[in-house]
């Protein structure tokens, strides 16, 4: 599923960010606009990737939704709000792709294994059809082994976020200043 401000057909650097621990703090399931909490520096990143030329997509396995404890309205109006609060900065993101299946899931149509949820592939390659990425200049930022797992698979660098050990715009600071 996708959320995105119109393209441009040039292929471009991308970040893509992982949603729950690296832009907000993951307290479980997190879906109700009230409960959105900023990871220290997050708004503070997608600026500076906004200001480095950067496409910034946020791909983000939603189980939640395949668990039946919100729907995918609910994640439209997360997102909307995180747009709103990344505007109060002067920040935005240009997509955000998630994925609401998981195969032990409640809901019959999102109880399946799928090729979007990360470690695989698929969220990556429907946002590489919707944005052409320049993979050579491209990276993926998540709190988990499995979106380390899926940047690899895709073709872009991969890098461990843990919100305990630095702010996230000093971590993006540090990858934009070194691109490659």
């Amino acid at each position: 599923m996708t959320e995105q401000r119109e393209p441009d057909r040039t292929p471009q650097a991308v970040a893509f960010l992982d949603r729950d621990g690296v832009l907000n703090v993951d307290t479980g399931y997190v879906h109700r606009p009230g409960d959105l909490e900023w990871i220290d520096g997050a708004p503070e990143a997608v600026g500076l990737l906004n200001q480095a030329g950067y496409r910034v997509i946020v791909i983000t396995n939603q189980s939640g939704i395949a668990r039946g404890f919100y729907d995918e309205e609910a994640v439209r109006l997360f997102h909307a709000h995180m747009q709103d609060r990344l505007a109060e900065h002067g920040a935005y993101i240009d997509a955000f792709y998630y994925c609401p299946h998981h195969p032990e899931g409640r809901v019959p149509q999102f109880a399946v294994a799928c090729d979007c949820r990360k470690p695989k592939t698929g969220l990556l390659k429907q946002a590489e059809r919707d944005f052409p990425v320049d993979k050579g200049r491209s990276f993926l930022v998540g709190d988990k082994d499995h979106d380390l797992e899926a940047a690899h698979a895709f073709g872009v660098r991969g890098f461990k976020f843990d919100p305990d050990r630095t702010p996230l715009d000093e971590l993006i600071r540090s990858i934009v200043q070194n691109p490659v």
